[in-house]
């Protein structure tokens, strides 16, 4: 009788179920308009073609470490190249070093160098928060403006994958209002599902984020679907601020200082010198491939209920996609981006530029609104 049974329910087809159909998601439109803008800031990424250098070589009695060249990936990436630069600086038997530079590279590199018996001094020009640092839109963004894709080698690539591993865990361990590290979900506004199935093809697998395409009637925005991706970001006046305190808690000093020539850097005591001049670089060292990409980021008065972030956006007028700028939320304002200017050294704000991104995020989130209130067509 059991086996009669156990055939008889085996033999019933069970019904067809539909899928649940996921909770929609609920965001509080930002206000985004010319009035609550608070300001403009311009800042120069660091960029080279080949990727960023990482590599130690002997100059006189010095051993010389260069960490220099991120592009828009120095606040994602500097944690990892930190410690990989203070591991060259080991190779030499004093336990004194020199870094050259104050963001954010400098500093994580001096706190790698510091958790490895190094008393260190910092010189730099500029201290946060007037780095080009302070100017970043500050998200986990490994490889923006890093490397042209078609050019970078294996030896490279090798280096940025474990730079990248180890900067992803030490930024997870920071997480806090101390650091202002946190986590976030950043939506880009979709009409192509593909956009799901995309990788970055040199990020390490356990690095490219779970990704979620949301369907229509699941999202808020214009378009039919959305790409829901968690990220870290950064608030870069509270965290380069947090890295001074370190740095100097931890024995470093400061020093206000300009190198013109490498010669220069000879009449320094300490026997390692930790190049992290970024753009200065060029300069210094005679570094030709280096070039600069001009950022520009617009600030609007902060919004605490927006707590999310957005990649691209919609022309409401055209219907064209308006791909190219992105929003960061954070507690000195919605910050608004969009701008890469290959080989511009100005600092002036591009107000061309400026008006298409302010334009392009109050059409993106009055369509938003328009969409919660049924009047979207």
């Amino acid at each position: 009788m059991l086996g009669m049974g156990l055939s008889a329910c085996a033999s019933k087809r069970s019904p067809a179920v539909a899928p649940t159909p996921r909770r929609r998601v609920h965001l509080v439109p930002a206000q985004i308009s010319w009035d609550r803008i608070i300001r403009t800031t311009v800042g120069l990424r660091p960029h080279r073609p080949s990727g960023f250098v990482l590599k130690a070589e002997k100059i006189d009695d010095k051993l010389v470490v260069h960490n220099y060249g991120h592009g828009g990936s120095g606040m994602s990436l500097s944690w990892g190249t930190g410690q990989m630069a203070a591991e060259l600086a080991l190779e030499h038997v004093g336990r004194r070093a020199a870094v050259l530079g104050c963001g954010m590279v400098g500093l994580t590199c001096t706190r790698q160098l510091q958790r490895r018996g190094f008393d260190v001094t910092i010189y730099a020009m500029a201290v946060p928060p007037h780095t080009t640092s302070n100017m970043s839109l500050a998200g986990w963004t490994p490889t923006s403006g890093l490397v042209n894709f078609r050019t970078r080698t294996p030896e490279w690539e090798a280096q940025f994958r474990q730079a990248a591993t180890i900067a992803y865990r030490e930024h997870q361990l920071l997480a806090g209002s101390r650091y202002g590290v946190s986590w976030i979900d950043s939506y880009t506004p979709t009409d192509d599902a593909r956009m799901a199935t995309g990788r970055n093809i040199i990020l390490p697998d356990a690095l490219q984020g779970a990704k979620l395409l949301l369907q229509p009637g699941e999202h808020p925005f214009p378009q039919k679907y959305a790409l829901q991706i968690p990220m870290m970001r950064f608030e870069p006046s509270i965290y380069l601020g947090a890295l001074v305190k370190d740095v100097q808690l931890y024995g470093a000093r400061i020093v206000i200082r300009k190198f013109d020539t490498v010669r220069d850097l000879m009449s320094l005591s300490e026997p390692v010198v930790v190049n992290c001049t970024g753009l200065g670089a060029k300069d210094l060292f005679g570094d030709d491939e280096l070039v600069p990409l001009k950022g520009q980021l617009t600030a609007v008065t902060p919004q605490p209920d927006v707590n999310y972030g957005t990649n691209g956006g919609v022309h409401v007028s055209t219907g064209a996609p308006g791909m190219g700028i992105h929003m960061m939320p954070r507690s000195d304002g919605l910050i608004l981006g969009g701008t890469s200017e290959r080989g511009e050294w100005s600092l002036d704000v591009n107000e061309e530029a400026r008006r298409r991104i302010v334009e392009g995020h109050i059409e993106l989130f009055d369509a938003m609104r328009a969409m919660a209130s049924g009047r979207a067509t």
